[in-house]
């Protein structure tokens, strides 16, 4: 399941619905008083009010970011994305209230609530960051192996502290004690030890790097331990990729894929996914059609040639078809062959500049999801010319082929975009990731990450 979406993220989410409702309370009592506060909050209508602007204020916390604490690095940005967030939600209920005023629920409730409700939310997560931070706190877990493997868990572990676990060192085996990390994990001991360092350090879960399960190993007395319901034990893929979100291609064995990938989805739910996803696409191209037009009418007076761009792409089981977007480029673009897009590349055309940001020019791929050609979720598909040069240079490349490609993806929302080989071979990383896991709750979080990628601009060339 997606990293984000942790049970301190869940809990965090309960508290601000708690603590924005309060904000309104003692906004009401301290306007009004207490027995018309209590009169005016016992109206149905006034619960409504409220309703509306807690969910706006929510879904606001949750664009700038505010449940993902890997992305909040001090207090400072914690307040700025605090304030922004706030400060958006009320122009949004300013809008609101101008058009359906029945809504408002009051402008002095409403000016006196939003400090109130800015310090509960900020108290409540410099308490969650010293909760996330403590050293006592969380998971205690020792790392098996050498080398750069563990430097990488400690790396991802430190910049996702809110899974809450906690690395306390690392053991290894005496033949690669000379082979010790560069980060500043303390060595805790001989891979023989390791069942007094476990007792030692309150230690809850032993990650045993892929390399280093299969010389000498204690099997007997892990087993032992893990039997006893006192211990979990996991390799470092699983582990990464639970913390990272993303699957490693470096420390990844094909039997690990064949062992934890998801199971198998029944006929029923296939066919279902297909159309529901092509009704939505029906309903996306009705709603957006009048975008559509507007971007339709700008591509054609901004430059000479055609208004779509017919592209073919590599789709499920390595079919091709035919991809239609709205034309961002010259019609001289790729003259002398297919070229990656660059950071500001000449090619692009004023109007294209813009509807690449703001992704108007992919709303032609709702069509392709009608014929069946593509999802709205699923790796991004490529140009054939492309995927024969990247399916030489990267291991596992053809995997991601074994889906049907989307209009977004689980790569496009957590990696810019890619234009060379380690790009792409770092987007697969995360596209195996949604490959393994692909479930409904993870395409909605797809989904709304790409709405927050959308506003922010973020990623596109």
């Amino acid at each position: 399941m997606n990293s984000r979406l942790t049970s301190r993220a869940v809990l965090l989410l309960f508290a601000d619905i708690v603590f924005v409702f309060l904000g309104f309370v003692l906004a009401a009592v301290g306007r009004l008083g207490l027995s018309d506060a209590e009169a005016w909050l016992g109206d149905e209508f006034t619960e409504l009010k409220i309703a509306f602007a807690m969910a706006a204020s929510i879904g606001s916390l949750y664009v700038f970011d505010l449940y993902d604490f890997s992305v909040i690095s001090s207090r400072r940005e914690m307040l700025v994305r605090l304030i922004q967030s706030l400060g958006t939600t009320w122009l949004f209920l300013a809008l609101i209230y101008f058009f359906f005023p029945q809504l408002m629920v009051g402008r002095g409730v409403a000016a006196l609530s939003a400090p109130i409700i800015l310090m509960f939310l900020l108290a409540s997560r410099v308490v969650i960051h010293y909760y996330l931070g403590h050293p006592e706190i969380g998971e205690r877990v020792i790392l098996v192996g050498s080398g750069s493997s563990l430097d990488e868990m400690n790396y991802a572990t430190l910049k996702r502290r809110d899974l809450g676990y906690r690395i306390v060192g690392y053991v290894c085996g005496e033949k690669l004690n000379g082979n010790r990390p560069s980060s500043a994990l303390e060595f805790k001991g001989r891979l023989d030890e390791l069942e007094r360092v476990i007792a030692e350090e309150g230690i809850t879960r032993v990650v045993v790097g892929v390399s280093d399960r299969r010389g000498k190993f204690p099997l007997d007395m892990l087993l032992k331990l893990r039997l006893s319901g006192n211990l979990s034990i996991e390799e470092s893929t699983t582990y990464l990729e639970r913390i990272t979100g993303k699957v490693h291609l470096d420390s990844l064995l094909p039997s690990w894929l064949i062992f934890s990938a998801r199971p198998r989805e029944t006929r029923f739910m296939q066919s279902f996914r297909d159309v529901s996803q092509r009704l939505l696409a029906l309903v996306g191209m009705m709603v957006s059609f009048p975008i559509a037009l507007l971007t339709a009418i700008a591509v054609k007076l901004d430059s000479r040639g055609p208004v779509l761009y017919k592209q073919t792409r590599v789709g499920k089981h390595g079919k091709r078809f035919v991809l239609l977007k709205f034309r961002s480029m010259r019609t001289d673009a790729e003259e002398n062959g297919a070229v990656w897009a660059s950071e500001g590349d000449d090619r692009i055309t004023r109007v294209g500049r813009i509807i690449r940001k703001l992704r108007f020019d992919e709303i032609p791929q709702f069509w392709n999801i009608v014929k069946g050609d593509m999802s709205f979720v699923g790796p991004r598909p490529e140009r054939p010319e492309f995927v024969a040069k990247l399916a030489e240079a990267i291991p596992f490349y053809e995997y991601r082929h074994l889906v049907p490609p989307g209009l977004t993806g689980w790569a496009q929302v957590n990696f810019p975009y890619g234009a060379s080989v380690e790009e792409s071979k770092k987007k697969l990383e995360y596209d195996l990731y949604y490959i393994k896991n692909q479930s409904l709750s993870l395409d909605l979080v797809i989904l709304f990450e790409t709405f927050k990628t959308i506003l922010f601009g973020r990623g596109s060339r």
